[in-house]
């Protein structure tokens, strides 16, 4: 086993996702799921939901309350309304993901790179996170009812001294990111900019990305032990899941 890495290094699937469109999918428990940035403007909105049970959703304040934190990074998980670890993070070169901005509006898109519909620029038209993710939810009849707050992989806002919150612009390019699923998750994509991006036109970066299988959960982990609500939360995942193999 490569210690240094948490899978095994042969893609089972990969896939660019272009900057500005939409994915949804189901990620297994026992993978890892690698987004590369491609250019310097990535962003990729990120929601998952338990594909089992799809009530069950990420819960971005609770992810951040149980972890003591502002951000989510390397050694962080992503926890659902029920307390269970959906998703941990084993590595992060960009070192901040937001959590705080939820998806980009049409409002917003439009306000500062204006409109580019369809009608006039096909598969080119200027897409938002919000509309983008929705398209994808109703594939699983799922509506803006069952969104909630998402992540923001590649990005990160910085408050002023009256905290309000402005993006931080940077490079991107080469950066990786990877989610360990420590459940069958539902999971929707959207690679528009972020809400608060200072971009002056509209060119966001593509995404690469691909699936490993999870190398099995070794007494040691960067997320389960990072904190001590994360091995309650790995502790609730092995009850939920106690009766899979009989």
């Amino acid at each position: 086993m490569n210690t240094s890495s948490y899978h095994e290094q042969k893609a089972i699937w990969q896939e660019v996702l272009p900057g500005g469109h939409h994915w949804s999918g189901r990620i297994p428990k026992g993978t890892v799921l690698q987004f590369e940035a491609l250019g310097a403007n990535a962003n990729v909105s990120l929601y998952c939901v338990n594909a089992q049970e799809k009530l069950e959703r990420f819960n971005m304040p609770d992810s951040l309350k149980a972890q003591h934190t502002a951000y989510l990074s390397t050694g962080n998980v992503l926890y659902s309304d029920l307390g269970h670890v959906m998703a941990s993070i084993v590595r992060d070169d960009h070192g901040w993901n937001d959590a705080m901005c939820g998806p980009s509006t049409a409002g917003q898109i439009a306000a500062h790179y204006g409109k580019q519909t369809f009608q006039d620029a096909r598969n080119a038209m200027y897409q938002n996170g919000l509309d983008s993710l929705l398209v994808e939810m109703t594939k699983f009849s799922l509506g803006i009812q069952d969104l909630t707050a998402t992540l923001n992989l590649f990005s990160k806002v910085a408050p002023n001294d009256s905290g309000a919150l402005s993006y931080c612009d940077s490079d991107n390019s080469g950066q990786i990111i990877e989610l360990r699923f420590e459940m069958d998750c539902l999971l929707f994509l959207s690679a528009a900019p972020h809400a608060l991006d200072v971009s002056g036109s509209y060119q966001p970066a593509d995404i690469q990305l691909r699936l490993f299988k999870a190398w099995p959960l070794q007494q040691q982990d960067i997320c389960r032990d990072s904190c001590r609500q994360n091995q309650n939360g790995f502790a609730n995942n092995q009850r939920y899941f106690a009766l899979d193999n009989y």
